[in-house]
């Protein structure tokens, strides 16, 4: 384990200011499942944690069918996902976060960890870029908000600027006949990295798709959109052929490699089948 000092903010402007004072190799603890480990096993250099968990803004969260869910960086799991409001409106979103880890690691794990981490694979990413969400974060140079999709730059990398760190995460309210739904594929029934995972999202008007994204994880450096995928179903009429274009699309955009987990003849094969399996049960839950 490396020497690491612990600070722990009550405030955004002491936490912008702790991370500053930090230097490049401060880290914001939002939940600390991802980092204490690569901290312990040096696979990321640290000099200080800095706890927000304690900056009441960061803990809740809050749903309205006008302005969507707004969720703190650092709000657990667990309240996330035994929320009725959440349940209904958000079931792709439900769906990721309840095989992060197991029970003990969702009553830390966040949103906001989760996407600072930056992980090619993570779970929960794919889930907010489907949904269209987006980071709000507060620096020394003032807030400031990005799309998740635009969010991670490279594996473990991201947009994040020194002394900035992830306040809420914004997702808009589901239009009327819109649906979404998240998979993934593990070699294993829980707690492990996903070999590929991909969410979906499709609104329609009558059987006309008129929005739809396909994001995927574990296939490239960073989790990926599909334009392709989103394309090949927009302006055109929902059906099998429609849905099967699309999951092509998807296997064409992933550029995975091979490693332990999984061979890149897989990981295509996979984002295939994952790509129509959630565009499948996306389209039901958009005909409720």
């Amino acid at each position: 384990m490396q020497a690491v000092s612990y600070q722990r903010a009550s405030t955004v402007d002491e936490a912008i200011e702790l991370l500053r004072n930090g230097g490049e190799t401060a880290r914001v603890l939002a939940g600390g499942t991802d980092i204490i480990v690569q901290a312990r096993e040096r696979a990321r250099e640290v000099s200080a944690f800095v706890d927000i968990k304690h900056i009441p803004e960061l803990m809740e969260f809050s749903y309205n069918a006008s302005d969507g869910l707004t969720v703190g960086a650092a709000a657990p799991l667990y309240q996330l996902y035994n929320d009725d409001a959440i349940k209904n409106h958000y079931p792709a979103l439900v769906e990721a976060i309840t095989v992060i880890g197991g029970t003990a690691i969702q009553g830390r794990a966040s949103l906001g960890g989760n996407l600072g981490n930056s992980g090619p694979a993570g779970d929960s990413i794919t889930a907010m870029m489907a949904l269209g969400a987006v980071a709000n974060i507060a620096g020394p140079n003032g807030a400031r908000s990005v799309p998740v999709a635009e969010f991670c730059t490279g594996p473990s990398r991201n947009v994040l600027e020194l002394g900035e760190f992830i306040v809420t995460i914004s997702f808009p309210a589901p239009p009327t006949n819109s649906g979404a739904a998240w998979q993934r594929f593990i070699p294993r029934n829980e707690m492990d990295i996903a070999v590929v995972n991909c969410g979906s999202y499709v609104q329609l008007d009558g059987d006309t798709v008129v929005d739809a994204r396909v994001a995927l994880g574990a296939v490239g450096p960073t989790p990926l959109m599909s334009p392709a995928a989103a394309e090949a179903l927009i302006g055109r009429p929902i059906s099998d052929e429609t849905i099967a274009a699309a999951a092509q699309a998807a296997h064409d955009t992933a550029t995975p490699i091979d490693d332990m987990r999984g061979s890149v003849k897989q990981r295509k094969h996979l984002s295939r089948v994952l790509c129509q399996r959630t565009l499948d049960l996306a389209v039901e839950r958009a005909r409720g």
